[in-house]
This record gives C-alpha cells, sequence and structure tokens, in this order.
C-alpha cells in the first residue's frame, strides 16, 4: 500500500465536471495498493496518516496532526502509483492490485478513517480532476 499524502488548505475532486467531493484544511491523500495488501496493512496506514505530526502548532513548528486542527482527508484512488518505469518511457502496472480487489480495500481504508474524521472521496476508476492548494508544500509518501 502507498500513499502520497499531501498537507492542503484546501482539495477538491471534480468528475464529468461535478465537484464530487471537496474539503478545507486537511490532507489530501493519492491511495495505491497492491498484490500483497491485506487489512493489517490498512490498519497501520490509518494510524499513520491520522497521527502524522504535519501540522503547525503556535510555535510554528509541525508538531500537531490532522485531528488535532479538525481537519478533513480528502482520499483519492490512484493505482499509477504502482506504475514502473525503469524499463522503457512507458510505465508498467503489474504492481498495481487489480480495480476489483483494489476497490473493496479502498472502501475499508475510507470506512475506518470515517470512524475518527470526515473523509471526502473520489470516484473509484472514474476520470477525476484534483485540485489542491498544498500548504507549505508538505507532501510526505508512505508505504507499507
Amino acid at each position: 500500500m502507498k500513499i502520497v499524502v499531501q498537507r492542503v488548505t484546501n482539495a477538491s475532486v471534480t468528475v464529468e465536471d461535478k465537484i464530487v467531493g471537496e474539503i478545507g484544511s486537511g490532507l489530501m491523500l493519492l491511495v495505491s495498493f497492491t498484490q500483497t495488501d491485506t487489512e493489517e496493512n490498512i490498519d497501520y496506514m490509518v494510524k499513520k496518516v491520522l497521527g502524522l505530526r504535519i501540522f503547525d502548532d503556535e510555535n510554528g513548528v509541525m508538531n500537531k496532526n490532522v485531528l488535532e486542527i479538525n481537519g478533513s482527508i480528502l482520499s483519492i484512488s490512484q493505482f499509477t502509483l504502482y506504475g514502473d518505469a525503469t524499463k522503457g518511457n512507458r510505465p508498467s502496472y503489474v504492481k498495481a492490485l487489480n480495480g476489483a480487489s483494489a476497490v473493496k480495500l479502498y472502501d475499508l481504508f475510507n470506512e475506518k478513517l470515517r470512524k475518527s474524521i470526515n473523509v471526502e472521496t473520489g470516484v473509484f476508476g472514474a476520470e477525476m480532476k484534483v485540485s489542491l492548494l498544498n500548504d507549505g508544500p508538505v507532501t510526505i509518501i508512505l508505504e507499507k
């Protein structure tokens, strides 16, 4: 499982010219799965995402997590995170989990996040347009 985490001032996702998910301050996540991912990976990543101390405290030090700032999460499925372009210029996606299996893990991931925080999403498998204002910029890559 791989997640690109971006601290944002705001973010939104559009499908067919309609905004389907939108947040203010919080985290925008690009989420991808591979063949060996399990619910254990998801539990680890949920805990890690919610606990990441990448928001400023009263002294301007990145010491708060998304829960402490009353933020939200915009979660976007993105199988291309497992694209491999080491051979040639056209990436191979053989490491990415197939869509039918990945959607189940993606839904479970978001369901577990929603137990603690507001989560907006895109549409799994759809052509999406993602807009965000990266705050910092702060971008962290997590992999389990």
